[in-house]
């Protein structure tokens, strides 16, 4: 499969998967402990994730890599393993979906500031996600997303890494974004037009937006990044915010809820749509159904 060609295809639009962290922490990790070790120590636990995003009909599966990075890693010791961890983890969903689904390789943040903010200095993140990035291509990614960014020079580093191994390699990025009085913002400060601009020049094939807001306000911010770009949108929302109840984190947005507003994103044009922190196999399986649906019958109501 050409994931570029399945991207452009008029009215197609491709559903992602949902949270990873979410799914994990529901099958037995515990708070503190490294989600990517995983792959290594207990793969059918992320493999049988990957396969009930398959099953509710994700075209796009994302590696459990998210904090897979060589400075990511460190904080648990386990930065020497970055190549057998992100190569392991494109396989194992490999073994899954065959080529019936595309493999994003996940980017995430490194978790440390860029100087002058912080003390990371830029050439210590190149070579960080370059090493990830690699390990992830060579595996058999069929696409890299560098998401849930707040600091666009980051993430504009893990695109540069990305470049630095292939000129042509699909990329994806999101950001995180915080609604404010002046509009939506990343706690850096970045807002949607400074991201737009920033990504446009780099050549990236999806840009948008995952976690941190419900779909309400991802709707809003789909709409406002429709208003400046054409390049094509990927949009992930939360299931709500949550709350703590008890020790555990509920999200309150249902699937239902989902359907609903992946109905006004089809509607605005966005590309690709998926879930992100709370969501789970049955909130992907409407956002399915209602593309189904509209690939269908060319219509985003309900039959």
């Amino acid at each position: 499969m050409d994931f570029r060609q399945h991207l452009t295809k008029p009215g197609n639009v491709l559903v992602a998967d949902g949270a990873m962290g979410t799914m994990l922490f529901k099958a037995g990790l515990n708070s503190g402990e490294c989600p990517e070790l995983l792959n290594l120590e207990k793969p059918e636990i992320p493999a049988e994730v990957a396969g009930k995003y398959f099953n509710a009909g994700s075209d796009i599966i994302f590696t459990n890599t998210f904090g897979a990075s060589p400075v990511k890693l460190a904080d648990f010791g386990l930065a020497d393993k970055a190549v057998e961890i992100n190569s392991e983890a494109v396989r194992l969903v490999r073994k899954v979906v065959g080529e019936k689904a595309f493999i994003a390789g996940s980017c995430g943040p490194s978790g440390k500031m860029l100087q002058p903010y912080g003390e990371s200095e830029p050439d210590e993140l190149f070579s960080s996600f370059k090493i990830q990035v690699e390990a992830l291509i060579n595996a058999g990614a069929d696409i890299i997303c560098i998401e849930t960014m707040s600091d666009i020079n980051e993430a504009l580093l893990a695109v540069k890494a990305t470049r630095s191994i292939s000129a042509s390699f699909p990329v994806m990025v999101t950001l995180t974004y915080d609604k404010t009085a002046r509009g939506f913002y990343t706690y850096m400060g970045i807002d949607i037009s400074t991201t737009i601009k920033k990504l446009e020049n780099e050549g990236v094939d999806v840009i948008g937006s995952n976690c941190g807001n419900g779909f309400e306000n991802m709707v809003e911010i789909a709409a406002e990044f429709k208003k400046s770009t054409s390049i094509p949108l990927l949009i992930q929302a939360n299931a709500g915010q949550p709350k703590l109840v008890g020790e555990t984190l509920i999200y309150g947005e249902t699937p239902e809820y989902f359907a609903d507003n992946a109905r006004q994103l089809i509607d605005f044009g966005v590309s690709i749509i998926g879930g992100c922190c709370g969501t789970t196999p049955a909130h992907i399986l409407a956002i399915r159904q209602v593309i189904d649906t509209y690939q269908r019958t060319g219509k985003t109501l309900r039959l």
